[in-house]
C-alpha cells in the first residue's frame, strides 16, 4: 500500500490533519508526521532527518507521497531524498498538493488500493469538490499534472504529429489510444494544437475524445517518466498506422440521402442510416427516451451515507459487473459482425476505467458522503453534458455511448432489470433511440429494419445496424411513435423514407426492390451452401467459428458444414461464479441439435492471456500471453476441466461432438489431459450414463513447441486444429494487443506459413487430419495458400464462410499448390500478399 508522509513546520497541525486522515480509513493507511524541531521556545521548523525517518517509517515500493505546507518544508522533503538509497528515490513523489485536503484525499485513495499515480491525482484534485460548491470551478477541471518528482521538466518528451484516419480520435481510435497510453509507467498527456486545447491525460477515453480530433489535425503528447521513448514511439507508430483502419473501408460505409420527390401524407422522411428495404408490421421498443444528456432515469434515491466506504464498494463491484456484461458483448459481437465494428465496445470497457471518472465518483462519496447510485449517476451525467455541448457534432453522438455505460452500471447497482428488444414475430422496430448495446442483441431474422426519431448515420449504433444488415432510418419524426403495434410499414434504407401502411402502386415497387437484393443474397448464400469445392473436384471442409447458440443457426444459413470452434469461454462471462454441469450440458444439447449430425468441436475452457475471470483466480499477469492460461489453468484446476468434460460427454450421445484441448505444449499436458477425460468416462460408464464412446479428441497448435514436437502430439490425439492468432504471435515473439509490434504477428509470414506446412506435414504422416481454426481463414486471400499447403479442414467467421468458398472454387489445386510453394519461398508477409493478390487476378 502507498505510505503517506505529512510535512508541517507545525507538529500540532501535522498530528491534527494525521489523525483527521487517519479516522476516514480507520487506520488502513501508513502515515507518517515529520513536523516541527526540538526548541521549545521556537518549535515551528522542518529537519530534513524528521522528513527521512518518516519516509523510512512507511516506505514500500508501492510508492511514498510526501505532503508539505510552508516554504523549508520542501526544501527539507528534498534534502531527506538524498538521504535515500538511489532506488528508493524513485518511489518517493513530493506533491504540490494543499496540505489538509490533499492528505486527506490521498488517503482515501490509497486504502481504496489505488496506485502511487492515481493517489498522486487524487490528492491534486482535492480542492475540485471546494471550489466546485464554491462556483469556482468546473467540477470536472482538467488540472495540471500531480507529478512533482524531481527532474520532471527534464525527463518529459514531446512529439508532433498529425491525425490522417478519416474520422480522427472517434471512439474506437480513441480507445486505442488510450488503452496503449495506460500499459506505460510515464504519464502521458496529449493536446489537439488545431484547436488550441489544453492537454488533458492520456489514459481518459472522456477526455482524449472530447478533445475533438478530425482527419488532419495537428496534436502534441508528452510523456514524463522512465518509459517516456517507448510510449511516444508506440503511441507515434499507433497513429502513423491509421489505428489500424482502413479509410477505404470507412468510405464505403458512408450514405448518401437520394433526390426524394415531396412526401404522399402516408410517408415520413428521415436520415438513411442502413440500405434495404423492409416490409413488415411495426413493433414499439417502449424503452424511457433519453432526457437530453442525462442517462436513463431509473428510480435512485440520493441520500447520505455515515460509512462511505461500503457505497465505494458497491460501486467497484457495479463496475466489475458492468465490464463483465460488456466483455460478454464484446466476445459475441466480434463473432456476429467482426472485431472491427466490435471494437466499438472497447471504448464503453475503456470508459468504466477512466481514471478521471472514477476519481470523480470517489470524491463524492467520501467527500460528500454520497450513495453509490447518486454519486455514479452524477459524474455520468457531467460528462454526458460535456459530450452534449460540443460543438462537433459527430463527437456530440458519443452521448449515447456514455449514457449506455452509465445505464449499465446503474441498473447494476439498483437491481434493475435489463431491458432487452425482445421480437417474437418478425417486425420493423420502431424506437425513440437505440443504444449500442440494445442494437448488437438484435436478431436480424426478426427486427427486419429500424426506424428511430433520435440519432445519425454516424452514430455507432447505426454502424451495427450497418454490419448486421439490417436496413435503418434514424432522425424520423415523433410522430412514428404514436403508431399502433402492427401497422405494416415499409422502408427504404437507402433513401430515408418511410411508408405508413403504403398504398398498393408503392408497395408494389418496394416489394419488387426487395425481391431483387434478396435474390442477389439468396443466390450467394446458395453457392455458399455447396460443399467447398476447387474447379478440379478437390474439395476443403468448411467449418464455423462460433460461440453461442444463435451463432450456430447463423452459422449454417451461411454455408456452414459444422463447427470447428465452439468457444466455450462466453459460458463463463458475466457472472461471479462457474457454470454447473447442467448448465453447459444445456447448451452444448442445444447447438449439438441444431447441427444434427454435422461435426461440433468444443474447445475446453481457454482463459487467461487477454481473458480474465477473477472468480476463478485469473488476475492480471505482467505477460498474461506467456502465463497462466488455456490448458495450464485447467490442469491446476481439475474440478473446473472435470465438470466441463462431463457435460460435453453427456451431450456427445447421438452426436458427432469432438474434444479440443487449446495452448497444448507438452506431451505431459495432452496425457494429463486425456487421464482426466479418462476418468469422468470412466464415472460415466459407472453411473450408466450414455455417451460418445468414440469421440475423437484433439488439440489446437498454437504454441511453436508444438510444431516441433507435433510427431509425438500425433501420437496422442485424433487431429490438430491450428490457431494461427496465437501461433503468430508466439513465432515472431510479438504481442499481437501491442500497437507497436502488432503488425509483426502477421499469419502471411513465411515463417508462419512454414510452421503451418510443418504441422500439416506431420499430422498426415501420422494419419490424422489437419484443421485451422484461426482469423487467417476469414481472410480470402489465404484461401489459395491453405488449400495449396494440404490443410483438410477450415473454421472461421460465419460471415466470411460465402467468400472463402467463392475464392476456393475459382482455384485448381495445381494453381493453389504453386501459390503455397513460392509464398513459402518469400522473405515478408507484405510479399505473400503481393504474390497471391496476383495470382488470383
Amino acid at each position: 500500500m502507498v505510505g503517506i508522509v505529512i510535512v508541517s513546520h507545525s507538529k500540532r497541525l501535522a498530528e491534527g490533519v494525521r489523525e483527521l486522515a487517519a479516522q476516514m480509513v480507520q487506520g488502513k493507511v501508513p502515515l507518517a508526521v515529520a513536523a516541527g524541531i526540538d526548541d521549545p521556545e521556537n518549535p515551528l521548523g522542518t529537519d530534513a532527518m524528521q522528513v527521512y525517518n518518516a519516509i523510512a517509517s512507511v516506505y514500500s515500493d508501492d510508492g511514498v507521497l510526501v505532503l508539505m505546507d510552508l516554504g523549508s518544508a520542501l526544501m527539507s522533503a528534498e534534502m531527506a531524498l538524498e538521504f535515500l538509497p538511489e532506488e528508493h528515490q524513485q518511489k518517493v513523489h513530493l506533491c504540490a498538493a494543499p496540505l489538509v485536503e490533499g492528505a486527506i484525499a490521498a488517503t482515501i485513495a490509497a486504502a481504496a488500493g489505488n496506485n502511487i499515480q492515481q493517489v498522486i491525482a487524487e490528492a491534486q484534485g482535492a480542492l475540485i469538490a471546494k471550489a466546485t460548491q464554491l462556483g469556482v470551478v468546473d467540477h470536472l477541471t482538467t488540472y495540471p499534472s500531480p507529478l512533482a518528482e524531481r527532474g520532471e521538466k527534464q525527463n518529459t518528451k514531446e512529439i508532433r504529429l498529425t491525425v490522417s484516419n478519416r474520422l480522427g480520435l472517434h471512439a474506437r481510435p480513441a480507445a486505442r489510444f488510450v488503452g496503449c497510453a495506460a500499459r506505460f509507467q510515464s504519464q502521458v498527456k496529449v493536446r489537439n494544437v488545431t484547436k488550441g486545447s489544453d492537454f488533458v491525460r492520456a489514459d481518459s477515453i472522456n477526455q482524449v475524445a472530447m478533445l475533438g480530433v478530425r482527419q488532419g489535425h495537428e496534436i502534441i503528447i508528452t510523456a514524463t517518466g522512465s518509459d517516456a521513448d517507448e510510449a511516444l514511439a508506440t503511441l507515434q507508430a499507433l497513429i502513423e498506422s491509421n489505428f489500424g483502419e482502413d479509410n477505404r473501408a470507412l468510405e464505403s460505409h458512408s450514405i448518401s440521402p437520394s433526390p426524394t420527390p415531396p412526401l404522399p401524407p402516408s410517408s415520413l422522411q428521415g436520415i438513411p442510416a442502413s440500405p434495404g428495404v423492409a416490409i413488415a408490421p411495426s413493433f414499439q421498443f417502449r424503452k424511457i427516451p433519453l432526457v437530453l444528456h442525462q442517462i436513463t432515469p431509473i428510480s435512485i434515491q440520493e441520500y447520505h451515507v455515515e460509512n462511505p466506504e461500503s457505497q465505494w464498494q458497491r460501486l467497484q463491484s457495479a463496475l466489475q459487473t458492468a465490464r463483465q456484461e460488456i466483455q460478454t458483448l464484446l466476445s459475441n459481437a466480434s463473432i456476429q459482425i467482426g472485431d472491427a465494428e466490435a471494437a466499438i465496445f472497447d471504448a464503453h470497457l475503456l470508459f468504466l476505467e477512466d481514471p478521471t471518472l472514477i476519481e470523480a465518483a470517489q470524491q463524492r462519496v467520501f467527500t460528500h458522503h454520497l450513495n453509490a447510485e447518486a454519486a455514479w449517476q452524477g459524474v455520468v451525467d457531467e460528462v454526458a453534458s460535456n459530450y452534449h455541448h460540443l460543438d462537433d457534432p459527430y463527437l456530440r453522438e458519443r452521448v449515447a455511448d456514455v449514457v449506455d455505460v452509465g445505464q449499465r452500471v446503474l441498473r447494476v447497482l439498483s437491481g434493475a432489470p435489463v431491458t432487452a428488444v425482445e421480437i417474437s414475430q418478425p417486425a420493423i422496430l420502431v424506437a425513440a433511440d437505440l443504444n449500442p448495446s440494445d442494437t448488437a442483441g438484435l436478431d436480424p431474422t426478426k427486427v427486419l429494419g429500424i426506424c428511430i426519431t433520435a440519432g445519425s448515420a454516424t452514430s455507432h449504433s447505426a454502424i451495427l445496424a450497418r454490419s448486421l444488415g439490417i436496413p435503418a432510418i434514424v432522425g424520423l419524426p415523433a410522430e412514428i411513435l404514436q403508431l399502433a403495434d402492427g401497422t405494416l410499414l415499409a422502408i427504404n434504407g437507402e433513401t430515408g423514407r418511410v411508408w405508413i401502411e403504403p398504398e398498393p402502386d408503392i408497395l408494389a415497387a418496394l416489394q419488387a426492390k426487395r425481391e431483387t437484393q434478396q435474390a442477389a443474397q439468396q443466390q450467394a448464400l446458395n453457392i455458399a451452401r455447396q460443399p467447398c469445392l476447387t474447379r478440379d473436384g478437390r474439395a476443403i471442409t468448411v467449418f464455423a467459428n462460433i460461440g453461442s447458440v444463435a451463432d450456430t443457426q447463423q452459422a449454417l444459413k451461411l454455408g456452414a458444414e459444422g463447427v470447428g470452434l465452439l468457444r466455450t469461454e462466453f459460458l463463463y462471462l458475466n457472472r461471479t461464479t462457474a457454470p454447473s454441469e447442467e448448465e453447459q450440458l444445456t447448451i452444448y444439447q442445444a447447438i449439438a441439435q441444431i447441427l444434427d449430425t454435422r461435426p461440433l468441436i468444443i474447445r475446453t475452457l481457454d482463459v487467461g492471456g487477454d481473458k480474465s475471470l477473477p472468480y476463478l483466480g485469473i488476475q492480471s499477469e505482467t505477460n498474461p500471453f506467456l502465463g497462466w492460461r488455456g490448458i495450464r489453468f485447467c490442469l491446476d484446476s481439475p474440478q473446473v476441466l472435470k465438470t466441463q468434460l462431463r457435460a460435453i460427454l453427456r451431450a456427445s450421445f447421438g452426436h458427432q461432438i469432438k474434444i479440443m484441448f487449446p495452448m497444448i505444449a507438452t506431451v505431459a499436458e495432452i496425457q494429463a489431459a486425456k487421464a482426466i477425460l479418462t476418468e469422468v468416462q470412466a464415472e460415466l460408464r459407472q453411473a450408466g450414463i450414455a455417451f460418445d464412446e468414440t469421440m475423437e479428441v484433439g488439440i489446437m497448435v498454437e504454441v511453436p513447441a508444438a510444431v516441433a514436437i507435433a510427431d509425438q502430439l500425433a501420437a496422442e490425439v485424433d487431429f490438430f486444429s491450428i490457431g494461427t492468432n496465437d501461433l503468430s504471435q508466439y513465432v515472431m515473439a510479438a504481442d499481437r494487443t501491442n500497437p507497436k509490434v502488432a503488425n509483426l504477428a502477421d499469419a502471411f509470414h513465411p515463417a508462419v506459413l512454414r510452421m503451418i506446412q510443418q504441422t500439416i506435414q506431420t499430422g498426415h504422416a501420422a494419419g490424422i487430419w489437419v484443421g485451422l481454426c484461426g482469423e487467417m481463414a476469414s481472410d480470402p486471400l489465404a484461401a489459395s495458400i491453405l488449400l495449396g499447403l494440404g490443410l483438410d479442414e477450415v473454421s472461421l467467421n460465419p460471415h466470411a464462410i460465402p467468400g472463402f468458398k467463392v475464392a476456393i472454387a475459382q482455384l485448381t489445386m495445381t494453381q493453389a499448390e504453386a501459390i503455397a510453394t513460392t509464398a513459402l519461398q518469400q522473405d515478408s508477409a507484405a510479399k505473400v500478399r503481393a504474390l497471391v493478390s496476383t495470382s488470383v487476378d
